[in-house]
């Protein structure tokens, strides 16, 4: 999801030229930090105004879900190599580590929680996703393999949703939950996302987008927005055992719809904004500082916060912020965390050295034959 693009979707217009990132992709991945961080903004406002709450529910359905298509996406080639191996650890692993020790102790010592502990396999606030992440990919080369992949990671997503035996480790609930979404983007192709930025299927979300938010209006205060996170059973939820599998269903025909006119928004050229879509892991880990510093400290608790002038505020500056967090800069500061290099922790993969020294070899050869060219010249 966060990491640099290799492969491309050629654009309705005209075909990106090789080995260029794909503009589309990035602008779609900013796109979706952004409205990750507004909504985690709007969840401590939520509360006082039933539209807002809509709006919560709306973009729930859909945010995390794109997020995790383009991760699929991605995840195509992934084949447990030596080489994806070690990206996959110094990518996810390392991360999650330093952000799950991070978070923990921002907690303690900022929220004064002493009794908050460091745990490797609870995953907090938002580090669960790069736990997520590690396994849906290691598990690629699988759903690569059986004959009906997207059938039967729904039938994991929906029997996950009755077991509440499942338990919090590494957030098990939502890793299964949210599988077939992953699922899904590993099958995708180029041509499923030139299907969805045809100028009709932008046309049509608009009436799309109204009807969800005029739902979500009327299911406000019908049903949880619990649902929409899956990291819950049905039971966990007071709920018969039996909607679990139903809602799994449910949600992910609608999740699917919404991501597909979110996709249709998501222009194909290069914006102010594209450059950013190459730092979303930052913006992804960093912003939860802020919003958890905000709610730790009480900021959120301001009246005047509690009304549309105030939320509207409070959307502007968090989606700038998580703006900032992804530019350049913060990415050169803290890319010995995210993108750390570990030469010194893994074996020289055999086949690499192997291509290392058949380029020397071919270089070095080249060198001897322009020395000879040389040589002769001379001498005419």
């Amino acid at each position: 999801m966060f990491q640099a693009a290799s492969s491309h979707v050629p654009s309705p217009r005209s075909a990106q030229p090789p080995g260029r990132r794909d503009a589309f992709f990035d602008n779609a991945k900013y796109m979706a930090i952004v409205l990750v961080a507004v909504a985690h903004s709007w969840e401590p406002l939520k509360g006082d105004s039933r539209v807002l709450q809509a709006a919560y529910m709306v973009v729930y359905a859909f945010h995390m879900p794109a997020f995790i298509v383009i991760s699929g996406y991605f995840s195509r080639s992934f084949d447990a190599s030596p080489g994806r191996m070690r990206r996959l650890v110094t990518g996810i692993v390392v991360p999650y580590v330093v952000f799950e020790t991070a978070y923990s102790l921002f907690k303690r010592y900022v929220d004064h929680t002493p009794g908050q502990e460091i745990s490797l396999l609870d995953p907090y606030y938002l580090t669960w996703f790069l736990v997520a992440l590690f396994i849906w990919r290691v598990t690629t080369p699988l759903w690569k393999t059986v004959r009906h992949p997207l059938p039967l990671a729904l039938a994991v997503a929906m029997l996950a949703s009755l077991s509440p035996d499942i338990g919090e480790d590494l957030n098990l609930q939502r890793v299964l939950q949210f599988l077939p979404y992953f699922v899904l983007g590993v099958l995708l192709r180029p041509e499923h996302f030139r299907l969805v930025r045809r100028r009709s299927v932008r046309i049509a979300a608009v009436p799309v987008f109204a009807f969800a938010l005029t739902f979500a209006w009327w299911a406000v205060p019908r049903m949880k927005a619990s649902w929409f996170y899956h990291s819950s059973s049905a039971q966990t939820l007071d709920a018969p055992w039996w909607t679990g599998p139903v809602m799994q269903l449910a949600l992910f025909g609608c999740s699917l719809l919404l991501t597909a006119c979110f996709f249709s928004w998501v222009p194909g050229r290069t914006m102010w904004f594209t450059a950013l879509g190459a730092g979303t892991l930052y913006g992804y880990l960093l912003h939860g500082f802020l919003i958890k510093g905000a709610d730790y400290r009480g900021w959120f608790d301001h009246a005047w916060l509690h009304g549309p002038a105030g939320e509207i505020a409070v959307s502007v500056a968090v989606a700038t912020a998580v703006t900032l967090l992804c530019t350049a800069p913060v990415r050169r500061v803290f890319r010995f965390v995210m993108e750390p290099r570990m030469d010194w922790a893994f074996r020289r993969d055999p086949a690499e050295l192997a291509r290392k020294r058949e380029d020397e070899q071919k270089e070095q050869s080249e060198q001897k034959e322009q020395r000879q060219q040389g040589r002769e010249k001379v001498s005419v």
